[in-house]
């Protein structure tokens, strides 16, 4: 063996990015590069198809080591985060044996809903026996009127247990904003602010308990784009913040004090990328205060400022907006994904929800399976061991510096327009993120977003009416009020399984009857489209291989009982065979072409009124089509 040493790669040059655009300009032959390669994103900036060292060589993010300011590569030095799995409190003794059996379990982070009639000293030491809190991240959430009332009983039954301060983690979510949202409750700032400062200050002894929660995360299942949910959360943040400060809080503690709970979507890259951007964003605005450092020795402080204050605290929950109730395994792989995004994007603790949630009570296997699928990252996968693998990265370094600049942009229109109390109370930030959810849903409902299962390859014989327990009344807190706009999820497949919902009702399940006939590859192609089109509606689908003349196919599909005649040839063939089929079909069936032919215009002036391609409303199509057959 050569002992030679040359550098890798030595025998290829260098090739310029003019070069690749030349290339890549001669192989359009003439298409526009913009249309065809350059992705249009929603959270308003343009995808390259490919990126270069010179797209980062100027950003200062690239330069640093994990867990250095403006911590944008983490907040710590590795990539651990706690694997979390929330117990709504009915009864103390289950939620505690349940409590201990799941922290057997791979279980690191426990979140327990309270009702706050139940919290006394009594419940806590229930609740939390033979817990190690010294080992386990404790998380509360609970009526912001008793907030306070809660972390005093902790940090007593803390003192009880002589913990070592130090070693405990944890929160208590008092989030007054988001219950605005989620019930409509008009609060004074006034109320919030000396609410937030007495739960702040209640938890001053423990220094590693958040107290506030900024839940993002609402924002995500209600459908927003990532640039707002991490706008508005940036805003939201800054407004707990001037609260506890103008109330009187030390600067550190205030900021020291809040933890954010983001949802995480599919967007694979981009959610990477936008944990990031958060971290980054936070420190710049909370080094803006300018907070002051107690410790002298401190290694992170600049100027007397304590830059540990700046570190962002996040919590990750799977979103709900993309879940649904048929092909419901699909969920699986979409908070699997969802999952790896959030892991590699640094979060400190992740919630990966039941597969099962939206239409019930999640069970000892769905819940088994979503903390699995955390155990499985962490090990099987190692996703732990390497921190900020996106760092270096031309790609997310890109996505990191756009969507900060982005959400930046929304943060400051916020602040300008008078924080973000205000923006809740007029119904601006409600009324945003309502346009983006209704933008998405009609993406769905034409399949330029696609649920698999829901509105593109359903599952075509499922039913999944008698599996549902649960709806969106049932999820409801019962506090409703209507002195604010309310902000609630939203799923992108509602609509349509309210469409398969009807046909599992419905007396008779309507057939859709497949006449293919003409050019082979054009007519399955066609039936295939068409099958998966209706089916998303939970018609019967009839296929066949082809027939001879058009009498043929309406012959066999009376036979069949057939709803519906799908024709499914050439356009070409079209002129001939539409028209044909039509007179024979239309005094009996519903009658549809699959495509969108030339002559188009001609068929409907025959009567031929169907056409069903890829530019279609599928969601719309199919209410027609279920107006006129359940």
């Amino acid at each position: 063996m050569s002992n030679k040493k040359e550098p890798l790669f030595s025998d290829f040059p260098p090739v310029s990015t003019q070069e690749w655009m030349d290339k890549i300009t001669a192989d359009l032959k003439g298409a526009d590069f913009n249309k065809k390669l350059v992705w249009k994103t929603n959270e308003g900036f343009e995808v390259m198809p490919f990126y270069r060292a010179e797209d980062i060589e100027n950003l200062k993010a690239t330069k640093l080591k994990p867990g250095e300011y403006p911590y944008v590569r983490g907040t710590k030095s590795d990539n651990d985060w706690y694997i979390r799995q929330d117990i709504e409190v009915q009864d103390v003794k289950q939620a505690n044996e349940k409590a201990l059996d799941i922290l057997n379990k791979g279980v690191t982070s426990l979140g327990f809903k309270i009702n706050k009639e139940d919290l006394n000293t009594e419940f806590i030491a229930s609740l939390l026996k033979g817990i190690q809190a010294e080992c386990v991240e404790l998380n509360f959430r609970i009526c912001i009127q008793a907030a306070a009332q809660l972390a005093t009983l902790l940090v007593d039954y803390y003192k009880t247990q002589n913990y070592t301060v130090t070693k405990l983690y944890g929160s208590i979510n008092f989030d007054p904003i988001n219950r605005m949202l989620l019930t409509g409750k008009k609060l004074t700032k006034e109320f919030i602010a000396e609410k937030a400062k007495e739960t702040a200050e209640a938890l001053t002894s423990l220094p590693f308990y958040k107290a506030i929660g900024v839940n993002a995360v609402t924002l995500n299942n209600a459908g927003a784009y990532i640039t707002q949910e991490l706008g508005y959360a940036l805003a939201w943040g800054n407004e707990y913040l001037s609260m506890m400060i103008e109330a009187g809080v030390d600067k550190t503690l205030a900021a020291k004090k809040i933890k954010f709970n983001f949802g995480v979507g599919s967007n694979y890259f981009m959610e990477i990328a936008k944990f990031r951007a958060a971290r980054l964003l936070w420190a710049l605005i909370v080094d803006q205060y300018k907070p002051a450092c107690g410790r002298p020795d401190c290694p992170n402080t600049a100027d007397g400022i304590c830059k540990c204050a700046g570190k962002m605290r996040i919590h990750a929950e799977t979103s709900t907006f993309n879940m649904t109730i048929y092909d419901a395994n699909v969920n699986m792989l979409r908070t699997q994904t969802e999952a790896m995004s959030a892991t590699l994007g640094g979060v400190d603790s992740l919630t990966v929800l039941g597969y099962d949630v939206v239409y019930k009570a999640a069970d000892d296997f769905s819940e088994r399976i979503a903390r699995n699928q955390q155990l499985l990252l962490k090990e099987e996968s190692h996703f732990d061991k390497v921190t900020d693998p996106g760092a270096g990265s031309y790609y997310i370094e890109t996505l990191t510096n756009q969507i900060a600049g982005q959400a930046w942009k929304l943060f400051l229109e916020i602040e300008e327009g008078g924080g973000f109390l205000n923006a809740i109370g007029s119904g601006k930030v409600q009324q945003a993120v309502k346009a983006t959810a209704q933008a998405r849903l009609k993406a769905i409902s034409n399949r330029r977003e696609i649920l698999l299962g829901t509105n593109q390859f359903p599952n075509f014989n499922e039913t999944a009416l008698p599996k549902v327990e649960i709806s969106k009344e049932d999820k409801n807190c019962g506090c409703n009020h209507e002195e604010t706009e309310k902000l609630l999820p939203v799923r992108g497949g509602e609509e349509f399984e309210e469409l398969r919902f009807a046909t599992e009702k419905a007396a008779k399940r309507p057939k859709v009857f497949m006449l293919t006939i003409g050019n082979l590859a054009m007519r399955l192609a066609r039936a295939q489209f068409s099958s998966n089109f209706f089916a998303c509606a939970g018609y019967e689908i009839i296929d066949n291989l082809g027939f001879q003349t058009v009498e043929e196919g309406v012959a066999a599909a009376e036979k069949a009982g057939a709803d519906i005649i799908i024709l499914c040839s050439s356009d070409d063939e079209y002129t001939e065979l539409a028209p044909a089929a039509y007179e024979l079909a239309k005094d009996k069936f519903l009658f549809v072409v699959a495509g969108a032919p030339a002559s188009m215009e001609e068929l409907k002036a025959k009567g031929i009124n169907y056409f069903i391609n890829v530019r279609s409303n599928v969601l719309e199509t199919l209410k027609e089509f279920n107006s006129k057959l359940l």
